[in-house]
């Protein structure tokens, strides 16, 4: 059931009723201004899962309106979501390629005082407050431009309204991706209060026909605030959520998964996380499962060797850094199975790092065929068709092949007692981010470049770049600090990676991955590389990349 006892903050509720009238005395409700009794709704501890509601394409456009929305819960915790006109709360978005994606965004959230000015050209308002929103379209390939997948220079702020017209590429992967909001300074509070969805770019089954027919389960995992902020050694550094279902400290009550005995099930794995990293396991009596791995960060695994065919990954268990995803076919158990839960394994984040530990998040329980029915092909829990089509040229093929222009070495590196955190190219001066700083990067378009990123923390880091993905090359030196390799991701095309902690000993190098950066694809311009743990990205460690035209001077 869905808990509505808690009410709306006075100065909330003369948002959402006035719109930008909270900031402007006397000032209109705008036109597209969504009010709503009550945004952000969360489930109860031990709910049954369901996937979020779902949103499909149709004639090659998906429109929707997005009312930005705020709430306190009864935790004093701020929650934050996308609300559409009727209800849905950050619905998943399901595209195909070529489609275009268009979302009219109202900023319904109460305004904040001036935080800083963005040199222009800007891209919506010129002044970003702490209520200030926009929406990153992570891991597809879309255009760094105003109005599609740009974060630099766009603020929708309090009472304005803004639409994205993204037009998803025709060679884009098939698979799971997600959105967000990417206003530095603030992506940490506004990922840690819910504010995320996925999109869905259909067709794996194309590609990879073992999942054809298979019920889909969408899995949104989110992190928040402890509630009462304990302290302990035992005590995780952040809650966990699934579909908004709270999996919170101390009790930990895990949420329901039902399923029909023996079925085959793709689960579509996000994690939404600010700054936890996951590690699922499927246990049955104790015993991990095998997780037939089919994508990574929205790409099927293996397909980009010119085949179109996807090979499957097997693996216990599948590491899932910050904003990464995975996708796997996993067989329910049977009748028979006792205990079947699904988890996260202890991650060990370094010395200064996070409490990662080991939590149940779901108990699996069985259903007699006749109550778990076949889901309707409009609705959120639809089954991926089973009827499989052609395959098309994606994003990546080819590229271990390709001709490698520059060789780059980048590294994290922190200054801890003043809690700054910082991506720096290999030569240069770190520095903090800043969206008037000039690039640390340029490049060229047509370009394929290697570049290593290493790891001169005592914590982990997550790499992630936009507007493209790159083909992991190697995993280096993690074994001085006990970290294992991640397999699994071996010669795979990822957007976000994970980075081990370094152990501190001089005589032993820095944690670090060689990465083939592909800037093959049509866009050129501004865009961002960063740490996804949300507190070290607004906090500084974040940097401009900048694409020329290849037929630039």
């Amino acid at each position: 059931m869905v808990q509505t006892s808690t009410p709306l903050p006075a100065a909330c509720l003369l948002a959402l009723l006035l719109g930008a009238g909270a900031a402007h005395a006397g000032a209109p409700r705008l036109p597209g201004v969504i009010p709503v009794a009550n945004p952000c709704p969360r489930l109860a501890a031990g709910s049954v899962l369901h996937n979020p509601p779902a949103l499909f394409s149709r004639n090659g456009v998906l429109a929707v309106d997005f009312s930005y929305q705020t709430r306190m819960d009864s935790d004093g915790r701020n929650l934050f979501c996308f609300m559409t006109p009727d209800g849905l709360e950050n619905p998943t978005l399901h595209v195909s390629p070529g489609d275009r994606l268009r979302i009219r965004v109202t900023n319904n959230t109460p305004a904040a005082p001036f935080e800083m000015r963005i040199d222009p050209p800007n891209c919506g308002a010129a002044v970003m407050t702490g209520s200030s929103v926009n929406i990153h379209f992570h891991g597809t390939n879309t255009a760094p431009l105003c109005h599609q997948d740009e974060i630099i220079r766009t603020l929708i702020n309090s009472g304005e309204t803004f639409t994205y017209d993204v037009q998803i590429p025709a060679d884009e992967p098939p698979g799971l991706y997600w959105y967000h909001s990417h206003i530095h300074m603030h992506v940490e509070p506004t990922l840690q209060g819910g504010l995320s969805g996925v999109i869905v770019v259909d067709g794996i089954e194309d590609f990879q026909p073992a999942v054809a027919g298979l019920r889909q389960r969408i899995v949104v995992i989110r992190d928040q605030i402890v509630a009462g902020n304990p302290m302990g050694d035992q005590v995780p550094a952040w809650d966990l959520t699934l579909n908004n279902i709270p999996i919170s400290y101390p009790e930990e009550i895990p949420a329901i998964i039902q399923t029909r005995p023996e079925e085959k099930e793709l689960w579509r794995v996000s994690n939404s996380s600010a700054d936890s990293i996951l590690d699922l396991q499927v246990l049955y009596d104790g015993k991990p499962q095998d997780l037939e791995i089919v994508a990574f960060d929205g790409v099927p695994t293996g397909s980009q060797d010119g085949t179109r065919r996807g090979k499957i990954v097997r693996a216990k268990d599948v590491l899932i850094p910050t904003a990464g995803r995975a996708e796997f076919i996993v067989k329910a158990p049977s009748v028979r199975v006792a205990d079947a839960r699904l988890v996260t394994l202890g991650i060990n984040t370094g010395p200064d790092g996070d409490n990662d530990p080991e939590r149940t998040l779901a108990t699996i329980r069985t259903m007699p065929a006749d109550e778990l029915p076949i889901a309707a092909p409009s609705s959120a829990e639809r089954m991926v068709p089973a009827a499989i089509g052609p395959t098309w040229k994606q994003r990546f093929e080819n590229v271990i092949g390709a001709r490698v222009s520059a060789q780059r070495r980048l590294y994290f590196s922190e200054d801890n007692a003043n809690s700054k955190f910082f991506i720096t190219v290999d030569g240069a001066m770190p520095a903090l981010f800043d969206p008037n700083n000039p690039p640390a990067i340029v490049t060229r378009q047509g370009s394929v470049e290697d570049w290593t990123i290493e790891n001169r923390t005592l914590e982990n880091h997550i790499f992630h770049i936009h507007q493209t993905h790159f083909l992991v090359l190697s995993q280096d030196n993690f074994e001085n600090n006990g970290s294992r390799l991640d397999q699994s991701i071996r010669q795979q095309f990822l957007d976000t990676i994970q980075i081990p902690f370094w152990d501190g000993n001089p005589r032993h190098a820095f944690p670090s991955v060689r990465l083939r950066m592909d800037f093959r694809g049509p866009y050129v311009g501004e865009f961002v590389y960063h740490c996804h743990i949300a507190e070290h990205e607004d906090d500084g460690m974040m940097a401009i990349i900048r694409v020329l035209p290849a037929s630039a001077p």
